[in-house]
């Protein structure tokens, strides 16, 4: 969509604004000559060339036409106000110039021609125009999570007030969506269904970073009746990276700060019959009192594994209900076996520093478990548990860069088993009683 269209006459690119002096590539061609010539008079810009101020028909194509003896068109740049570049093919002998993506609603476009006489000598022309607005239905996006500052493992998420399902319409879309982050990192976007995308870099977020999210959907066609809408700029930043890594099998969790191990401490998760799940999880959010009940996943009252207890220092790790939070009832276990229903159980004062500790956005790691493992979608962010290739598979850009192959790969690979009311970021309809102690 953004390609600025370039022609290319027989061995010589011509880019505007052409230079004096260039030549052919032919040994006996002679120069183009001196200083471009003013040719906004020798061309026509169709509908959009009006003269008294009317706005355009956004669903028309811009066609624009050389009128001069023996001119023709080299190069043509539109550009609307935000910076959207307009599509475009030359005719066979150079002399009209068509769009070929439809222009976007409500915006302001600046055309830069160039041109070329009959002697060679080099023109440009420029008009400005603006289309008018679409009654068309609009799609509108909600980047998430809040404004603040969170762990290097927070994954970005654009949710859409319509679903959009064709390949085709999901590249135009993404490509509207843009992330910059100070310092710079590769990421990339990924279709978790047809309403709603994740964003994550190739690996974590750089600590101390800024990352900024912007839309550039509005009045973009997307389908017949459909155009984007608003998009709020979101911008956020990361702090330190805190991780963790908990060992199931050894019953210990190893905490680093920016690349540092500060502490390890011994821990229990879950026994048989409710294993903790393997896998990298972001944390959630921080709840400093949870009353947690079997009763809430199931487990009948009065029954041996019939738990109601007031639970404290505890971070979320998914919506199901898994925490890492002070559980002194097994501080005997901690260490050397697996006895909770999920969780990751820790001293009260082991509890209170890594409650402390943590923000939204840092990374859990479970390994060495013999549970499920986390899913990528559905239970909260199990995004880096797809690797790097997954995750571009699940992109419509690069999906379109593949020919599509590994579409139907990238759906397999990332089925979830979402409960009904969950969105794509786990998030559920209704709040959840924690089942694990």
């Amino acid at each position: 969509m953004s390609q600025k269209t370039r022609i290319q006459l027989g061995c010589a690119l011509i880019l505007a604004p052409l230079m004096a002096g260039l030549t052919a590539c032919g040994g006996g061609a002679k120069p183009l000559a001196g200083e471009a010539y003013d040719a906004a008079g020798q061309l026509s810009f169709g509908t959009a060339g009006k003269r008294d101020g009317a706005e355009v028909d956004p669903d028309a194509p811009l066609d624009i036409t050389a009128k001069g003896s023996g001119s023709r068109i080299t190069d043509v740049v539109a550009t609307d106000g935000d910076g959207r570049t307009l599509t475009g093919e030359l005719t066979a002998d150079g002399r009209g110039w068509r769009s070929t993506t439809p222009l976007a609603a409500g915006a302001e476009y600046t055309v830069k021609v160039s041109t070329e006489n009959g002697s060679g000598s080099p023109g440009r022309g420029v008009h400005t125009f603006r289309t008018r607005e679409s009654d068309a239905q609009r799609l509108d996006v909600t980047f998430g999570p809040d404004a603040g500052t969170y762990g290097v493992g927070q994954p970005l998420t654009a949710t859409l007030t319509e679903a959009v399902s064709d390949p085709a319409e999901r590249a135009v879309v993404e490509a509207a969506l843009t992330v910059t982050s100070e310092p710079a990192v590769e990421g990339s976007w990924h279709w978790v269904d047809d309403k709603e995308l994740h964003y994550r870099p190739q690996e974590y977020w750089p600590s101390n970073a800024t990352v900024t999210v912007t839309s550039r959907l509005d009045g973009l066609p997307i389908r017949k009746d459909l155009r984007g809408g608003e998009g709020k700029k979101l911008k956020l930043t990361t702090g330190d990276r805190v991780e963790a890594v908990a060992d199931i099998s050894s019953h210990h969790m190893t905490v680093s700060v920016n690349g540092e191990e500060v502490k390890t401490l011994p821990i229990t998760t879950g026994k048989e019959g409710f294993a903790t799940r393997n896998g990298k999880k972001v944390v959630l959010g921080r709840e400093q009192y949870v009353r947690m009940t079997g009763t809430s996943i199931g487990i009948p009252a009065g029954s041996a594994d019939s738990y109601d207890l007031p639970v404290y220092w505890a971070a979320r790790l998914t919506w199901s209900g898994e925490y890492v939070h002070g559980a002194p009832w097994s501080v005997g276990s901690q260490g050397s076996a697996n006895v909770s229903h999920g969780c990751t159980g820790l001293s009260t004062e082991n509890a209170q520093w890594f409650y402390e500790l943590v923000k939204p956005g840092d990374i859990v790691e479970h390994v060495n478990g013999f549970g499920e493992d986390m899913a990528p979608f559905g239970n909260g962010f199990g995004d880096w548990n797809l690797s790097w290739d997954e995750w571009l598979a699940g992109s419509a850009l690069q999906d379109a860069a593949d020919g599509g192959e590994k579409r139907e790969k990238a759906a397999e690979d990332t089925k979830t088993e979402r409960r009904d009311g969950e969105s794509g970021n786990g998030k559920p309809a209704e709040s959840r009683l924690s089942p694990a102690v």
